[in-house]
């Protein structure tokens, strides 16, 4: 099973080609039950960045759940039966549409969790918490809805997230919110410790077109200090935060003092990608050794599956020749037509000498 957003509905056949997979049905409104001969071009494949989330699916029960009694009791010990020996560090479930309205497969799915999780009791390390669970460690996901239950055994490293789907709901609407931009650094931030620790309290991003400053009150938030740089102002209730220096200025003219050493990089710049990645590679002399850059990847003028994939190409040509290497490429839920890249320094002893 995998899942696409929906905002690349047009570009589905040329991503379905490019993984090799015969797809079987339609679940909800953005998964994929598919056959995939290598499940490894998941990975690698220049496809694999429209893939949000996947599992395998080793338990399905193709139904109407509503119409089951008994459905929780059933699906419970049925799974129980299947994958029980399996010992998973725990079980998280979920509905196949995360935005149903009525909230009926989304009650269904935590009430499902909890039996679960009593009858697996013995068989599981006793993970609660989903951002607790251990990345390379298999856990039981199962996603539910009115065309039945599918369930598949995998980490959240090769899955690509904590949550069944890789779905976080984070709050865009709350009472002194500035923007929706919060929430997307927040899930970015989230997804990032699937592959490596976050950057600790107290360090130091330099953020490139912070306005009107959603990004940066999440990351002021978080005990982050921000160097904010942008030609239109924040918003005015950034006034004045602890931790917060802004520079009014475009990215191109900006300077930075000679003494500053940044822990990690943040571009959410609207335009070209091309010169958006330059921009971050300019400052990247002034990122720690284990330094970390999150870039929105603007897909501006690219309506195509070729397009985007020349967009993506020329980014990361760009940042391999400045010794910055691509760890996580996703379409996270906040994302509109845009990807988010992670990348880090390459050791310094493998970066090729720049050619004069």
């Amino acid at each position: 099973m995998i899942r696409i957003s929906g905002i690349f509905s047009g570009v589905e056949s040329d991503i379905l080609r490019n993984l090799g997979a015969s797809p079987i049905k339609k679940l909800g409104r953005e998964f994929l039950l598919v056959r995939i001969k290598d499940p490894a071009v998941l990975q690698h494949s220049a496809a694999a960045k429209f893939v949000r989330w996947n599992i395998p699916v080793h338990h399905s029960w193709p139904c109407c759940p509503r119409d089951i009694p008994g459905f929780i009791e059933k699906a419970a010990q049925a799974l129980l039966r299947k994958l029980g020996q399996s010992r998973p560090q725990t079980i998280m479930a979920g509905p196949l549409d995360p935005d149903e309205s009525n909230g009926y497969y989304r009650a269904l799915a935590s009430n499902l969790r909890g039996r679960m999780l009593q009858v697996f009791s013995p068989q599981m390390s006793g993970v609660m918490d989903a951002a607790a669970q251990d990345c390379q460690a298999p856990t039981l996901f199962c996603l539910v809805g009115s065309q039945g239950l599918f369930c598949g055994l995998q980490s959240p490293a090769a899955s690509r997230g904590f949550y069944p789907g890789g779905t976080k709901f984070i709050r865009q609407n709350a009472p002194g919110t500035i923007s929706r931009a919060g929430a997307k650094i927040a899930e970015a931030l989230h997804q990032l410790q699937l592959d490596r620790p976050l950057p600790a309290p107290g360090s130091h991003w330099l953020e490139l077109g912070a306005s009107p400053g959603g990004m940066t009150a999440e990351l002021l938030a978080r005990d982050y200090r921000v160097t904010a740089v942008d030609k239109a102002p924040l918003d005015k209730r950034l006034d004045h935060a602890p931790g917060l220096r802004f520079v009014l200025a475009k990215a191109d003219t900006f300077l930075p003092p000679a003494d500053d050493v940044y822990d990690a990089i943040l571009s959410d710049m609207n335009g070209h990608a091309a010169e958006s990645i330059r921009h971050v590679i300019r400052f990247a002399k002034d990122l720690r050794p284990h330094g970390l850059v999150v870039f929105t990847l603007k897909l501006t003028g690219a309506a195509t599956f070729i397009a985007i994939n020349d967009i993506e190409k020329r980014v990361l040509d760009h940042a391999a020749d400045a010794g910055l290497r691509v760890f996580s490429r996703t379409h996270l839920t906040y994302n509109r037509r845009e990807f988010t890249f992670l990348f880090e320094p390459e050791p310094v002893d493998s970066v090729p000498p720049q050619s004069t």
